[in-house]
């Protein structure tokens, strides 16, 4: 089982770092691995929402759809592969440390199929440096 939690402050209101974070079309601005999204459901997004996402991660392309799960604007945003390589879950969750700055936290959570222990270690630790490199990047974006 992969579990892997980052989080940053943005100097930002909460209602601005959830709206942006939680529209699928700004993915790949600020997901480092993240190239394409394509809506597989009409827009707007809400609960049930489907999305294909192609991205690149340890050097393979990779091509999965999420389907928004559950969706508290500026509180909670979770989202599951219905289709990839592994089952995935993505999960956001954002706290107004005051009116003008915001506690982020991402988690990816699912059990890569085919992985010993010792890729799923690496997994992990490939993993949490790419959140930490997207946190990172909405937080410079938003923060302009």
């Amino acid at each position: 089982m992969v579990d892997v939690i980052t989080e940053i402050t943005i100097n930002r209101p909460i209602t601005e770092v959830s709206e942006y974070a939680t529209n699928p079309d700004h993915a790949p601005e600020w997901y480092v691995n993240i190239h394409s999204v394509d809506w597989r459901t009409p827009k707007p997004l809400k609960l049930g929402s489907q999305i294909a996402f192609k991205a690149k991660f340890l050097g393979k392309e990779l091509a999965y759809v999420y389907e928004i799960v559950e969706f508290i604007p500026e509180k909670k945003f979770v989202m599951k592969t219905v289709d990839g390589p592994f089952p995935m879950e993505t999960i956001y969750t954002w706290q107004a440390i005051d009116e003008g700055h915001t506690q982020m936290t991402l988690q990816n959570k699912g059990n890569p199929k085919g992985f010993n222990k010792i890729l799923s270690f690496f997994m992990t630790f490939m993993m949490r440096r790419a959140n930490m490199k997207d946190l990172i990047k909405i937080k410079t974006i938003l923060e302009q």
